[in-house]
């Protein structure tokens, strides 16, 4: 690709990337803060009996929400937020390709010996590999203790970051892991939470009581998206900072940055 042709594509898939991750980070958050003050709320004795509500005030105007965790009526249109996660992921891999599958980032001879193709391989294999291993763990047993499931993902994230920082430029790895994530948080929302959410509504239609397994499931999976933001916007700008994927320990600070940053996005989850 002429170097004019890639400055510019890298430009405006940089953009829209950036642009769709902003918008679909502050979706989560809103959404994510939003459920943990009408929790609270349900645990408070309300006079009039009806169902939680937070108010807001922001932009000049005051605003009531209302969770209904079943529809009482649906309504003509039901707005969601999906396109978001889809267009980052998609402005994300495009990313991937032009910068480290065909602009040389990929690869440093003082790390491995390894191949290009066999490189990409394995970059591409820890995405599907990473997404179906996250998956069966968290729809096993030992997805129903967050904490022991939340210590082998941490424990599979150490173990991936050591093993691309050994085949890999350090500064391709940082962004494997950070793809990573992207591509559990972007499926998650399409293949996890979207569906059970169909499923519930469709139950409704037909005027049967929705299985409300599906909605905690959903939760959850949105639980980890928040859990996981934070990590990811550090690995995505870690780009530009050499002296720490460049360091000898740099699989330990991608570690230790990931844990700081999951820890992080579970304070600002909590306050």
């Amino acid at each position: 690709m002429p170097p004019e042709v890639s400055a510019w594509t890298n430009l405006i898939f940089r953009w829209i990337h950036v642009v769709a991750a902003t918008l679909w980070v502050g979706q989560t958050y809103y959404f994510t803060k939003l459920e943990g003050r009408l929790t609270a709320e349900d645990e408070t004795p309300r006079a009039s009996g009806g169902p939680a509500q937070v108010w807001m005030v922001h932009s000049g105007g005051f605003y009531v929400v209302e969770r209904q965790r079943t529809p009482k009526l649906l309504p003509t249109k039901l707005h969601w937020f999906r396109w978001e996660a889809l267009l980052t992921w998609i402005s994300g891999f495009l990313l991937l390709g032009i910068l480290y599958y065909s602009d040389g980032l990929l690869l440093d001879e003082s790390v491995s010996k390894i191949g290009m193709g066999a490189a990409v391989g394995i970059g591409i294999g820890v995405l599907v590999l990473g997404w179906v291993l996250y998956d069966m763990l968290w729809r096993s047993p030992l997805g129903r203790s967050p904490v022991a499931g939340g210590a082998v993902c941490f424990a599979l994230v150490v173990a991936i970051s050591y093993g691309l920082t050994h085949v890999m430029s350090g500064r391709a790895a940082y962004i494997h892991v950070g793809a990573l994530f992207g591509t559990i948080m972007t499926l998650n929302v399409w293949m996890r939470i979207l569906p059970a959410q169909k499923k519930m509504l469709n139950a409704v239609r037909q005027g049967q009581q929705p299985d409300m397994t599906l909605g905690a499931r959903a939760k959850a999976r949105t639980t980890h998206n928040t859990f996981m933001t934070l990590p990811v916007i550090f690995l995505m700008i870690s780009n530009h900072f050499p002296e720490v994927y460049g360091s000898s320990s740099n699989w330990l600070f991608l570690s230790a940055l990931v844990l700081a940053g999951g820890i992080a996005a579970k304070f600002l989850y909590s306050v």
